[in-house]
């Protein structure tokens, strides 16, 4: 039960960090064609991710911190769905190159952002 305690107040507060990111985004840049706040919570939550997995492999991070942060803070921080949604409304309106552009810049650049932060803390 300590462990679901531990997901479901992580995952809240994943979620109000990712909110808290989608606003400030736009307070600092307008609103976009391209979905840049959805951008950011994702990479600082897939480089957080990173981070939390090696501490795991060193045994730095034990106990319920694994679930508060892993899978419920990262969890409620990143948003696939979301990311999904504004893709899938970026092509229902037409913005195929900026569509494109979201999938490629936001897979490939977590995806090299965990790699580069595990090579680098092992």
């Amino acid at each position: 039960m300590k462990t679901l305690i531990a997901i479901f107040i992580g995952g809240g507060l994943g979620s109000i960090a990712r909110y808290a990111i989608s606003r400030l985004s736009v307070l600092a840049f307008g609103n976009t064609v391209f979905p840049l706040g959805t951008l950011m919570a994702n990479v600082l939550s897939s480089a957080l991710l990173a981070v939390l997995v090696v501490s795991i492999g060193k045994e730095y991070l034990q106990g319920l911190w694994i679930p508060f942060l892993v899978i419920g803070f990262c969890g409620g921080f990143s948003t696939f769905s979301t990311f999904s949604f504004e893709t899938f409304i970026l092509i229902n309106e037409g913005k195929w190159i900026w569509a494109g552009a979201n999938v490629l810049i936001s897979v490939a650049t977590c995806l090299v952002l965990i790699y580069i932060i595990s090579k680098q803390l092992t």
